[in-house]
């Protein structure tokens, strides 16, 4: 079998494509999270702790210029090493609630394929005859 062939074999399995539609799925809801923290989140966050951004929240490791404005952005572009725990807030929250969302989704997924508990079968005219001749042994 050739490189070619088995490569093939291997790339069409239904488990290699379930794992790449999961992959772009997994991508898209990613980003749907992202902008549900930046967006939705984050502003009600800040809007609580008095209207301060969290992405503009780190620790410059080296002074700052005067001529430098005190943004995440305007600090790293002039080259001062920073420290952006607001960032990695942002980034924790992104974690947490797709994780949460994830659970839930395995959760329902797991509960779906929980089947209603089958009743026994009825039993046949042999397994009948066998218990009356030994209802009839125990006598």
């Amino acid at each position: 079998m050739s490189i070619a062939s088995e490569f093939r074999e291997f790339a069409i399995k239904g488990n290699v494509v379930d794992l790449a539609v999961g992959v772009i799925v997994g991508a898209a809801f990613g980003k749907i999270v992202d902008s549900m923290v930046n967006d939705l989140l984050m502003p009600v966050i800040g809007r609580i702790t008095g209207g301060l951004e969290f992405t503009n929240y780190f620790i410059a490791l080296a002074p700052i210029p005067a001529s430098v404005p005190h943004t995440l952005e305007a600090v790293k572009k002039a080259g001062i090493p920073v420290i952006a725990w607001g960032n990695f807030t942002n980034m924790v929250f992104n974690f947490a609630i797709l994780a949460f969302v994830v659970f839930i989704m395995v959760r329902q997924i797991n509960r779906l394929r929980r089947q209603a508990p089958v009743a026994p079968a009825a039993p046949t005219e042999e397994g009948v005859l066998l218990r009356e001749i030994r209802d009839a042994l125990k006598k």
